[in-house]
């Protein structure tokens, strides 16, 4: 019994032992059981049915094996750990007896050796077998499914020589007798190892250097690589105040088995928004392998382009795609494709760009061959669901609009990549910039202005400010603010760097892009064509077709794309997916092509087709409502969404009235720019309003609530591109909630500018709830021109550190708009203070002391007492308070008289802190609920709490689970006050 219980307590690691390799793996414990006789036959038919769920077969198998008692759990116990050393079976007898009078239990009793020894013959022994008649047609193309692997199909024989009575067990142990013994594993075989080699060669030779952003240069990967914020993302709507943060992680922690959506999967799916370092990422991971330093659980890796891999026509299979799109075998190709297939959890395989992939996801069409082709699509969908190559682990990158729920019902994990940290944005520039001096500057400039500070922290907006630091730094033509700005100066300084010197000395005004004019309509028509044919990669026909010739080239803005089959000719892309759409709203701005009517479509925020209407109205009854093939309105109609908001946002900013007078000096005609103005004006109203309409109405007695829906964002983005104030006053004119909900949107600090620059404009005080987002101290720091206009404020999970919090408690005291809106709130004696899975140190908690009245005289104002008098509820949860931390709130305990609730849980307190915390309790009659837990106290705090408790009767419950006693000390502390929860 005392084996079945050890059996039953650790079942939940033994279920993820048995699932966490690949099927091939549980067969060969099942193979040990059977050889044992642990298992009988009729067991062992109940756990081979295919096509049935590994972790519902491990179940099984755990049931079957309790049921057998002590024995069989020490058994299986035994085979999972040799499984997992992976330790070589017994081998065969030196020779069988030729009149065995039970050759199927031979079979059986030496199974595991004999599955080895058949691995690399079983096509062999299979014709051999179905020669004498011995098995049928039938039975022989049933073994050999494309399904199976060789070890599978061993096993399936095997199944057969024990129900067959015709002689088949006694043959098959005569043949194995004849068969060599294997010496080595198949991937160490001469020509495997070959092909191992040259693939880390190529795949290092790709992966090396950087020029994803930058054609003018090639810069070593190493060199420049930085960290980005990784974070395994939560299921939208199962974050509660309580939850942890989410978990970050480093590169080499992507495969962790932590937080899986779907423990069948083999999908990894990263997420995040253009510009954030998706492809870099991926480059950085298979450099890592290619060197040895990182990822060697994987034997093949196989990288590709979303892009590219839609550019293929012909059918293709899983062989096909990995040799002649990748890396050819230089000896031996179908046994190498074997071993992949035999060895699917040896192989990576990746992904980049979903988002660019023109075809939409579909689980419906089914294949399930290796070697019969099939369309690039098809193949695509179903080697993410597992259909092919099943156990292969898969990576996929993606903006997150892309992504269906139909896919992610076959991801195991999701992450998001949130872009540079703080940290991150000066160790980039830093390492860009070793000469004395440079990267000091280029921070101070960050620092000092945070609209562009905001901006960099994504990948793609750090490599601008880096390349045009000269710019920068030393012309002092103004700092960037906005996307557009941004682009327009990268845009300027390859020009400069392309133009010959007695032309670059003139500086880089309007004449500079007015010169080069003709180039840049011809990038933009390329740019705008592609968009609206989901185009991204460009052959030397297509280019020619948009009259793009080698002048227009050495711009350096089309580069050659990457992953190219050898010997073919490397088509061109733009440096990024981002330079596309602002070379597309370019030409939409300056092109006498456009029509202004035709620009509506950049802002409605749909496909076409995509409306009820046109799925239940006849094709020829819509025809009549097409646009011109070719024409610009046909393009844009055609174009993915989320480029469709890139170049919109563009757009706003290039017919910006900062920007729409250099444009008209390059096109002579202001009254069409105007013209095109205006229709982005009134698009861009209306779709808000439009927005605004689709609030359903408030329900009584409550605040009327708004959930962003998709492309919100992106409007606002467009209105801050426009820096137009008067536009985004009458933009937000009839919005009329008294909540603005934007969790799990993806802001970062740029989208906190284009909000602030909004919602300032709001006529009503507003709670504004921005909870599971990247907004950072720099993003709090673009928020403060609209807390006048914030009744609330969420900022839980959002990379906040004391910076932040002491921004905006310093903001807040010196806003008299901005009390006096918090009192307005829906009852005068309740203020949520809401902070948590932030960064919050104990320099943090002093300040925030201030923030909850103790502090008034160091804030210089007494009005900070009266105004946070009114907090009832305080949520830290997941900060880095500390023991000091816990100092300064326990000074406001004794002062602050309204707080009943506090959230300190996962904050690193420890028995110190809770020491301070029980001297404020014991003077506070207020507080009914203290959250304690996850913070490594022992007894000696818990016996400090009891000591506070027997002078306050006003407290409920402490919470104190997850910190460290025994169970001894859990029951005699539950004794002693039951307000204590353990």
């Amino acid at each position: 019994m005392c084996a079945q219980d050890a059996f039953q307590t650790q079942r939940s690691q033994l279920v993820e032992l048995l699932v966490s390799g690949s099927l091939e793996g549980f067969e060969s414990i099942v193979d040990r059981l059977l050889s044992r006789e642990v298992l009988s036959w009729e067991d062992y038919e109940g756990l081979s049915l295919v096509g049935q769920p590994i972790s519902h077969l491990a179940r099984r198998l755990l049931d079957t094996i309790w049921n057998k008692g002590a024995w069989g759990c020490e058994q299986l116990t035994a085979a999972v750990w040799e499984a997992q050393a992976d330790s070589q079976p017994p081998e065969l007898p030196s020779s069988w007896d030729p009149h065995s009078p039970h050759p199927a239990r031979d079979l059986q009793s030496h199974r595991p050796a004999i599955v080895r020894r058949l691995y690399g013959h079983v096509e062999g022994v299979l014709d051999l077998t179905q020669q004498r008649g011995f098995i049928s047609q039938y039975e022989t193309d049933e073994i050999r499914r494309p399904i199976f692997t060789s070890s599978q199909r061993a096993r399936r024989l095997l199944d057969l020589a024990t129900v067959k009575a015709n002689g088949l067990a006694a043959f098959l142990l005569q043949c194995i007798q004849e068969l060599p013994v294997p010496l080595a594993l198949p991937f160490e075989d001469a020509a495997c190892k070959k092909y191992m080699s040259k693939l880390r060669t190529v795949i290092s030779a790709q992966s090396r250097f950087l020029s994803t952003y930058d054609g003018a240069e090639n810069l070593c990967l190493e060199e420049v690589y930085t960290e980005n914020v990784l974070e395994i993302q939560m299921e939208v709507g199962m974050a509660g105040p309580s939850q942890q943060s989410p978990t970050t992680l480093g590169l080499e922690e992507l495969f962790s088995t932590r937080d899986h959506f779907n423990k069948e999967a083999d999908t990894v799916l990263v997420v995040g928004e253009a510009g954030s370092g998706k492809s870099t990422l991926l480059q950085q991971l298979h450099l890592l392998w290619a060197s040895g330093r990182a990822f060697q659980e994987f034997l093949f890796v196989f990288p590709f382009s979303c892009r590219q891999l839609q550019c293929l026509v012909k059918p293709l299979s899983v062989q096909t795609l990995l040799f002649e799109h990748c890396c050819w075998p230089d000896l031996g190709p179908q046994d190498i494709f074997q071993v992949l297939l035999d060895h699917p959890e040896r192989i990576l395989l990746t992904f980049d760009g979903f988002d660019e992939f023109r075809f939409r996801f579909t689980d419906r069409e089914r294949h399930c061959c290796p070697t019969a082709p099939t369309s690039v699509q098809s193949l695509l969908f179903n080697l993410l669901q597992g259909n092919l190559l099943k156990n292969a682990c898969k990576v996929l990158t993606s903006r997150p609009g892309a992504v269906s729920a139909s896919l992610r019902k076959h991801v195991r994990t999701e992450l998001s990549l949130k872009g540079f940290s703080e940290e991150g944005i000066e160790l980039y520039l830093r390492k860009r910039h070793r000469e004395p001096g440079v990267a000091d500057r280029l921070l101070c400039l960050l620092r000092a202005t945070s609209a562009l500070h905001g901006l960099c922290h994504l990948p793609v907006f750090s490599w601008m400010v880096s390349k045009c630091h000269e710019e920068l730094l030393l012309q002092g033509r103004g700092t960037p603010k906005t996307t557009t700005d941004m682009y327009l100066l990268i845009l300027r300084h390859f020009l400069l760097h392309a133009s010959p010197p007695p032309l670059a000395t003139h500086g880089p005004g309007p004449s500079l892009i007015q010169r080069r004019l003709p180039t840049l309509l011809h990038l933009g028509h390329l740019a705008l064509w592609g968009l609206g044919t989901c185009c991204y990669v460009f052959s030397a026909k297509q280019l020619q077709a948009a009259h793009v010739d080698s002048e227009d080239l050495s711009l350096g803005f089309l580069v050659h794309a990457k992953r190219v089959v050898p010997g073919s000719t490397a088509p061109l892309e733009f440096l990024h997916i981002t330079f596309q759409c602002f070379f597309a709203a370019f030409y939409l701005a300056l092109s006498a092509d456009t029509l202004p009517s035709s620009l509506r479509h950049l802002f409605q925020g749909h496909r076409p087709g995509s409306s009820p209407l046109a799925r239940v109205l006849p094709k020829w009854f819509l025809r009549g409502s097409r646009c011109k093939e070719g024409s610009v309105a046909a393009l844009l109609q055609g174009a993915e969404p989320h480029n469709l908001q890139i170049t919109g946002a563009f757009l706003a900013g290039l017919l910006s009235q900062e920007h729409r007078s250099m444009l008209a000096e390059c096109q002579g005609s202001e009254t069409a720019l105007l013209r095109r103005w205006d229709c982005v004006r009134r698009c861009l109203t209306r779709s808000l309003c439009k927005h605004f309409r689709s609030i359903p109405p408030a329900v009584p007695g409550e605040a009327k609530s708004m959930h962003a829906l998709p492309g919100f964002l992106w409007l606002i983005r467009s209105l801050y591109e426009m820096q137009e104030e008067r536009l985004a006053r009458e933009a937000v004119r009839r919005l009329n909630v008294g909540h603005l909900k934007l969790t799990f949107c993806s802001v970062g600090p740029a989208e906190c500018a284009a909000l602030a620059f909004v919602l300032r404009h709001l006529r009503q005080p507003v709670a504004l709830q921005l909870d599971h987002n990247s907004v950072g101290d720099i993003g709090v720091e673009q928020l403060l021109p609209c807390l006048g206009v914030c009744k609330a404020l969420y900022l839980r999970d959002n990379n906040i550190s004391d910076r932040g919090i002491c921004k905006l408690v310093e903001h807040a005291l010196h806003s008299e708009q901005l009390q006096k809106l918090a009192l307005l709130a829906c009852k005068q004696n309740f203020l949520a203070l809401r902070l948590g899975n932030n960064h919050i140190t104990a320099a943090g908690a002093e300040v925030l002391v201030g923030f909850w009245g103790r502090g008034a005289l160091s804030l210089r104002s007494l009005t900070a007492l009266t105004y946070f008098c009114f907090l009832t509820t305080s949520s830290l949860v997941g900060n880095n308070i500390g023991s000091m931390g816990a100092q300064a709130l326990a000074l406001m305990l004794e002062k602050n008289m309204a707080l009943e609730e506090l959230c300190l849980e996962e904050n690193h307190v420890q028995d110190e802190g809770v020491c301070f915390l029980a001297k404020g309790l014991a003077r506070n009659s207020s507080l009914k609920v203290l959250k304690l837990s996850n913070n490594h106290i022992t007894s000696l705090g818990a016996e400090a709490l009891l000591w506070a408790l027997e002078k306050n009767d006003t407290i409920l419950e402490v919470w104190l689970r997850g910190n460290t006693f025994s169970p001894e000390e859990t029951e005699k502390l539950s004794h002693q006050d039951t307000r204590l929860l353990l």
